[in-house]
């Protein structure tokens, strides 16, 4: 495509951005949300799949909903197997209740049907109509803590402490050091609005890394994937154990979580590029990646929290989303290289980025503690607990109750007191389990 047809197809003019500012978000999103090959590939691997399979499904699969998300619904949202979604595949349903990978895999494409199903009819309005905007915002709020905590501890920053939860890291360590300088870099660029500052951040954040030898070049050693893994790995969902309880328990937990945490952050994304028309189309290109996850062979995916890097680099149309897809492709010859990109050069852009998501609590009503407190509960519980999941779970039971108990039970829509029972199901199985 030449510059007028991109014009044309994302209209950049009406989105008052250009393709250079986009492409250079889509290269930013894509070094943000890169380390997921990595880490899905090893919790997919803990499940039994082949890790080199494992690392071909995920490149595939982020390439493949990135591409369409972009095209879809011309959003710089990025979809890729979620971080928490994964752990419930591998660590809950195939070594907790004791299903085959190929049967997670089963219940994934099940979860990912009814999602479809719920995004493309008048139930994704009504769900999310449903949702008070205090809930949305605490769980934009939650991410960006979670998004924070993350950072923090993957540049060792913080740690766990012997006499309490988190400590301080250990500062004249060389890779925390490293995290400090990039984090001082990264803040100084960002404030300054230096056009490609995480871009850079990352770039310079190795270099930091390399100088104070905390990464090695002797360690990106080029090695030829096992493609021939993967051909076992794609289509090799079953419903062979869907007569078993604990098949039919895993599609309940994922579906919940994925859609209530997908209407959250889908919604989010959006609305901070000032652009509530897209969100249903945004959520059909996301709920269709979930179906796909169970055929390419991977955990689910999840409209990422990363998405705000693209977004802050001044992403706002789809070819921020295909700039990152088609990256993620190209990873297939590079993953030695990626593989050695230090958490100190990726931290402080977490970090940064968890700050923005913050700027939604001046929003929340603090003189009605029934709109208040279940938010709060949220914001807190998402990053304590490592889990989007239970973190909503409290605030979407927490906010009837107190409506109830305060004679407001007016104000509670149906689908929130249904959503209400059924995570309070949730956490009945968890403690069965």
């Amino acid at each position: 495509m030449n510059k007028k047809n991109l014009e044309a197809f994302f209209h950049f003019s009406k989105y008052e951005t250009n393709g250079k500012r986009e492409i250079l978000a889509g290269v930013v999103g894509y070094f943000t949300i890169v380390y997921i090959l990595v880490v899905n590939s090893l919790i997919l691997s803990e499940a039994g799949i082949p890790i080199n399979g494992a690392v071909i499904a995920t490149i595939l699969l982020s390439a493949l909903s990135c591409i369409m998300i972009g095209i879809w619904a011309n959003v710089p949202i990025l979809i890729v197997p979620g971080m928490g979604v994964n752990a419930l595949f591998a660590y809950t349903m195939v070594q907790g209740m004791g299903l085959s990978w190929q049967s997670a895999l089963g219940a994934v494409f099940i979860s990912g049907f009814i999602f479809v199903v719920i995004a493309f009819t008048k139930y994704s309005k009504l769900i999310s109509d449903s949702i008070p905007s205090s809930i949305k915002d605490a769980i934009s709020v939650g991410l960006g803590l979670f998004l924070m905590l993350i950072g923090l501890e993957k540049g060792g920053i913080i740690t766990g402490g012997s006499s309490s939860i988190v400590a301080l890291g250990d500062l004249g360590d060389p890779a925390v050091l490293s995290t400090v300088l990039t984090f001082l870099l990264a803040i100084t660029l960002f404030i300054k609005n230096v056009p490609g500052n995480f871009m850079i951040t990352i770039i310079a954040g190795s270099l930091i890394a390399y100088w104070f030898g905390t990464v090695q070049l002797s360690d990106i050693q080029f090695s030829g994937l096992d493609t021939a893994s993967y051909s076992d790995l794609f289509f090799s969902l079953s419903f062979i154990e869907a007569g078993r309880i604990e098949f039919w328990i895993s599609v309940f937990a994922m579906t919940m979580v994925l859609v209530f945490e997908n209407i959250g952050l889908v919604h989010g994304h959006v609305q901070s590029i000032n652009r509530p028309e897209a969100y249903k189309k945004s959520l059909q290109a996301t709920s269709v990646s979930v179906l796909l996850s169970g055929i390419f062979g991977s955990s689910p995916t999840v409209a990422t929290v990363e998405t705000a890097a693209g977004i802050a680099s001044g992403g706002r149309t789809g070819l921020t989303s295909v700039v990152t897809g088609l990256l993620f492709i190209l990873s297939l010859l590079f993953i030695p290289v990626i593989k050695v990109i230090p958490d100190s050069a990726i931290a402080p852009i977490l970090i940064i980025i968890g700050i923005l998501m913050l700027e939604n609590i001046k929003k929340l009503d603090f003189s009605d503690f029934t709109e208040s407190i279940p938010a709060i509960l949220i914001i807190t519980i998402i990053p304590f607990t490592y889990s989007i999941a239970d973190g909503m779970a409290f605030g979407f039971i927490l906010y009837p109750f107190l409506k109830l108990v305060t004679g407001k039970a007016k104000e509670v829509s149906t689908p929130m007191y249904v959503s209400a029972g059924l995570f309070i199901v949730y956490f009945i199985i968890g403690m069965i389990d």
